[in-house]
């Protein structure tokens, strides 16, 4: 899926917290409904059979309960997204990232292929399973792990057991650490733990740029790989570096011309917004430009970074720069963040200084972020307001993801005489959630575990009435815009 993923470690955030955050995209023409639910335990399955590439594994007798972002029509699979665990561990799965020939020759990837003709006959070839891959990752990961670490070693032994069908990068998180994984062709993975006074942008592409083989085969204190990847390297002469520090992003990576269109861009505006005077970003003597290969993965940021902060990022759409598709009638050559098919973005952010059973927020919304609000939930739960769980196959208001489309549609040709709606509703329902969540915390702080999941539960629909209700007020107010600006319109009175 094209994505965009932010990653803030604890010490980088306002608040202490880790942050992962990730857009999901809908493909090329296509508008993916997505909904927000709690799989209990006893709903998990215990043998998994992916949809897509018909694979079928095994799981563990334990799960834990968690969040998901499934599809709402699983057709082709649950596409679970991201979540977080009654353990406080989270996932976001996954970005599309890229690769090169070298790598997917020496490991291809396991892509499934139906059998071709009639068994006993001439020319028939067998049914060849595939590997897993975005569809199946969360479902199969998520409910078996009680920390980020954890979960890259889980996920990393299915990917060296079954393969892979596709290239991804995977972010696993607890309230200490946050670890990011890579696949490497159909079987080898490496992962790095963020540094805590850092954030990473992460722009569909294989981003890691450094990497410490001795680390990873030792205490794997920052890093961690397949058993196999440094013989891997060496043995297909993949590592393309000159002075002696092994940079994955050259050896296991992609520079191509679609990569300046489709991805650096990306990541250079993010940077570009969270560290302004730390590089020239404009003009001649710009150290990184849309098009550089070498923007850093992480960057230690100019200031401490905000849940508001994120979200911005992940709605950019250029703006302050000649690439806005918004403020020039030129078609911007960079591919934006804030995209018509967003379908949904999750931020999850982990405090340290609540009780466990207060520890994680998963800020949600759907649809295109240019015109959509970031949502507050608390993760202790055994259910999600319906408001947010609830997308049919028609278009309702009753349904977020469906107003969030209507409202994205609606404005779109009419940007600027409805921007400062948004903004306007954005703020409210922002500051009118932080004022419920602040007081759950205070209310609670030293209440038992049972006592606080059903405040929880109360206050997550407190949240998605107050949203519902501020949603539907701007839908009639950019309906009227629209409506005014209709082309056939005509009156007595005009001039």
């Amino acid at each position: 899926m094209p994505c965009t993923t932010i990653l803030v470690g604890k010490n980088a955030s306002y608040d202490g917290s880790t942050l992962i955050a990730r857009n999901e995209d809908s493909g090329a023409g296509a508008f993916t409904p997505k909904r927000f639910v709690y799989v209990k335990p006893e709903d998990q399955p215990r043998t998994y059979r992916s949809v897509l590439s018909k694979v079928t594994i095994d799981l563990p007798d334990d799960p834990l309960g968690y969040t998901a972002i499934p599809d709402a029509d699983p057709k082709d699979g649950l596409w679970a997204a991201h979540g977080v665990n009654t353990a406080n561990v989270a996932v976001s799965a996954t970005e599309t990232i890229t690769s090169n020939a070298r790598v997917l020759g020496a490991d291809p990837l396991v892509a499934y292929r139906p059998a071709e003709g009639q068994e006993g006959e001439p020319g028939y070839r067998p049914e060849v399973i595939g590997g897993i891959g975005e569809e199946d990752i969360v479902t199969i990961v998520l409910p078996y792990i009680r920390s980020a670490r954890e979960g890259v070693a889980r996920l990393g032994a299915l990917l060296e057991e079954f393969g892979t069908y596709e290239k991804n990068g995977i972010a696993f998180q607890d309230v200490d650490e946050i670890w990011w994984l890579e696949t490497i062709g159909g079987h080898h993975w490496m992962a790095r733990r963020v540094p805590d006074d850092v954030y990473v942008t992460m722009p569909n592409q294989l981003g890691i740029d450094a990497f410490d083989f001795d680390d990873a085969y030792g205490a794997q204190e920052a890093f961690m790989c397949s058993a196999d990847l440094r013989d891997f390297v060496t043995e297909h002469h993949l590592a393309l570096d000159l002075d002696g520090w092994f940079n994955p992003r050259l050896a296991f990576g992609s520079h191509t011309d679609s990569d300046h269109v489709y991805n650096t861009p990306r990541a250079w505006v993010m940077q570009r917004a969270l560290n302004p005077r730390t590089f020239v970003w404009d003009g001649p003597d710009a150290d990184y430009t849309p098009v550089s290969d070498d923007i850093p993965w992480c960057q230690v940021p100019e200031r401490k970074i905000t849940v508001e902060d994120v979200k911005e990022l992940l709605s950019n759409h250029y703006q302050q720069t000649p690439f806005d598709p918004y403020a020039h009638r030129e078609k911007t050559p960079f591919r934006p963040i804030g995209i018509s098919r967003n379908c949904h973005l999750a931020v999850i952010q982990m405090r340290p200084d609540v009780p466990d059973a207060l520890r994680t927020i998963e800020w949600v919304t759907f649809g295109s972020n240019v015109y959509n609000t970031i949502v507050p939930f608390f993760t202790c739960i055994d259910e999600t307001p319906k408001y947010f769980s609830f997308t049919p196959k028609k278009p309702s208001t009753e349904s977020f993801y469906w107003a969030n489309r209507l409202l994205g549609a609606l404005a779109d040709p009419y940007f600027n005489s409805t921007a400062n709606l948004f903004a306007s509703y954005r703020l409210n329902v922002v500051a009118r959630a932080y004022a419920i969540l602040h007081g759950v915390d205070n209310k609670h702080a030293n209440a038992s575990a049972e006592e606080i999941r059903s405040e929880c539960m109360g206050a997550n629909q407190q949240i998605a009435d107050m949203v519902q209700q501020e949603t539907d007020t701007l839908l009639g107010k950019i309906l009227d815009i629209a409506s005014d600006k209709m082309r056939n319109a005509f009156s007595l009175s005009d001039e």
